[in-house]
């Protein structure tokens, strides 16, 4: 196993192990974390949120098998310089993911949850994006598939992260229902993603 192969591999499971992390702690004080694809809320949602976790299941794998056969698999950039880039790139994914799980705290789940109670964050991180984790994740992605850039790899990043999106505009309908005039305000003061509103 080469350089690359390390890197790659140490980025890839600091990002899940601290996903699982978060979603254990919070089960041991009794949060359901994983509200995909479970729970009743509109068709149209729970098709989104189903298609959202096969796909991130399936790009983890993708991502895995990418690092580990880098030298089997054809790449498009066979560039050192955008390799080390993308290492960057997802690296920071993970920093920015890390910390909007953290700044969330026992608000954090994964898919619309109309059935356990939370808090509208909007501090830290989330001044700056209402999305942060998402974010995260995009760049993550974004970073692997140009470190590890086969078609199969880069492909599912597309698909992936087009999905996300349509999970953010699922969520973006839901929570206003739950947090009323506050989340609009919110919602009109901060970007989806990143970046400052006038």
């Amino acid at each position: 196993m080469n350089t690359e192969n390390i890197i790659g591999l140490i980025i890839l499971i600091t990002f899940y192990v601290s996903y699982f992390t978060k979603a254990f702690l919070q089960s041991r004080n009794g949060i359901k974390t994983d509200r995909m694809g479970k729970g009743s809320k509109p068709k149209k949602t729970l098709i989104i949120e189903i298609c959202l976790k096969i796909s991130t299941i399936l790009i983890a794998l993708i991502q895995l098998i990418s690092i580990i056969f880098i030298k089997k698999l054809p790449l498009i950039l066979e560039s050192n310089t955008i390799r080390y880039i993308g290492f960057f790139i997802a690296l920071l994914g993970v920093i920015i993911f890390i910390t909007a799980m953290a700044t969330m705290r026992d608000s954090w789940r994964a898919g619309v949850d109309n059935t356990q109670k939370t808090k509208l964050v909007k501090a830290g991180i989330y001044k700056y994006s209402r999305n942060p984790a998402f974010v995260g994740f995009y760049l993550l992605y974004i970073g692997i598939s140009l470190s590890f850039s086969n078609v199969i790899n880069i492909l599912f990043t597309c698909a992936t992260i087009l999905i996300f999106h349509f999970q953010i505009l699922e969520e973006e309908k839901f929570l206003p229902t739950i947090f009323g005039q506050d989340y609009l305000d919110y919602k009109n003061s901060t970007c989806r993603y990143i970046g400052a509103k006038k």
